[in-house]
């Protein structure tokens, strides 16, 4: 089946939130409240836009496709990049997500005091089980940052949906690759995956 291509701008709007009535919490408070104890990986929180927002209970479907494209990546490159897997970045002064996998540049010790910005990242992918339509809309705040490719692996389709070509105004090119067809990295286009590598397996009997 061949892949589907939409070249006019992806809508993708941000969660509507009121933010001319609240206090936008930067991320450099936001990490002091971490060192501080006041929120822990407990608390199951990240920074988007100066506003806390919950993050979603991940299944074990979730884990299990994690893990795969964790696994994978890392096989791929070795240590010529960093594969980060549900850790943070910082996306700008307001925003500090904690995406399922990023694949940033090489190496470790060029994060020794900070995290990941988006002139160190490559790619962005996050994972969609029941946060399909958030995931949607974290496109925009990404392609605002210049996140040059972002990935939604949507595992009720068994699908990648893939945006690039960033912008203020969104992404301009999405690309839908279904279960038996590959696509590659933008910024190592020699590199091929298969949407099947990435699925994890059904539950056995």
């Amino acid at each position: 089946m061949p892949a589907v291509i939409e070249r006019e701008k992806i809508a993708a709007e941000p969660q509507t939130i009121d933010t001319a009535s609240l206090h936008r919490l930067r991320v450099e408070d936001y990490d002091k409240m971490i060192e501080h104890g006041i929120f822990d990986e407990d608390d199951r929180i990240e920074l988007w836009n100066g506003v806390l927002v919950k993050m979603s209970p991940k299944g074990v479907k979730h884990r299990n496709a994690t893990y795969l494209a964790s696994t994978l990546l890392q096989e791929k490159f070795g240590r010529s990049v960093i594969v980060q897997s549900q850790d943070p970045i910082r996306l700008s002064d307001f925003s500090e997500p904690e995406p399922d996998i990023v694949l940033a540049e090489a190496p470790l010790a060029r994060y020794a005091v900070r995290h990941p910005a988006p002139e160190d990242i490559l790619l962005v992918l996050e994972i969609a089980d029941t946060t399909i339509l958030q995931d949607r809309k974290k496109a925009q705040y990404y392609a605002e940052n210049g996140i040059s490719q972002y990935l939604i692996l949507n595992l009720q389709t068994n699908e990648i949906e893939e945006y690039i070509e960033p912008g203020a105004e969104g992404y301009r090119r999405k690309q839908t690759y279904t279960a038996d067809e590959s696509f590659r990295l933008a910024a190592f286009p020699e590199i091929e995956i298969k949407v099947s590598e990435l699925l994890p397996p059904e539950q056995s009997e």
